[in-house]
């Protein structure tokens, strides 16, 4: 039997993500994302594809894809309240990492099996943040598959496209607990 981890297994079982409209200022610098970036790129990966890439967007950075999400909700006649959540994510924040999943032709590995993989690094940052200390969260929103706010607020090539938002900056408040699924309804097991 392999060797237990216990605090690792602690810590999957309690992790909670921070929602983004409470995390505060610090936000890691580059030296402390560089672990966390690391561990995301651990994430599974069939056939070695390295089907995503990161962008990192700084508090400067901010500002501008918000406006940016401010002009698309026009142009697109969106709702003031999916107007003001789109520019809220980027007014708000204080360092995200967008997961960029890439499409790479490929005989052998699917298209699906490459987005489930960046879903993994999506997953991976988020839990190497909270392991960390940090507060994190994983948005997306109608502006992540936004062609347009992709190709001029990020430079996305045509095979590209935004898997998530990391959000991460330190934790302002510890959220309430949330009700998880039921095991025994959403489990079947199979012995023949």
């Amino acid at each position: 039997m392999p060797a237990p981890n216990p605090d690792a297994l602690d810590f999957l079982l309690s992790r909670r993500s921070r929602p983004a409209k409470t995390l505060r200022a610090p936000a890691p610098t580059r030296e402390d994302l560089a672990p966390l970036l690391t561990a995301a790129a651990r994430s599974p990966d069939h056939g070695k594809l390295e089907p995503w890439r990161f962008i990192v967007i700084e508090a400067g950075a901010m500002a501008r894809l918000a406006d940016l999400a401010q002009a698309r909700a026009e142009a697109l006649h969106k709702s003031a309240e999916d107007t003001a959540k789109a520019r809220s994510q980027f007014d708000m924040g204080h360092l995200a990492v967008a997961v960029i999943e890439v499409q790479r032709p490929s005989e052998k590995i699917p298209a699906i099996e490459q987005t489930y993989s960046a879903g993994a690094v999506c997953l991976a940052l988020l839990n190497a943040a909270l392991a960390a200390g940090w507060g994190g969260n994983w948005l997306t929103g109608w502006v992540a598959h936004d062609r347009e706010f992709c190709t001029t607020g990020l430079g996305l090539a045509e095979n590209e496209r935004v898997a998530g938002f990391i959000h991460i900056a330190t934790e302002g408040s510890i959220p309430p607990e949330r009700p998880r699924p039921d095991l025994d309804a959403i489990t079947e097991w199979v012995a023949e």
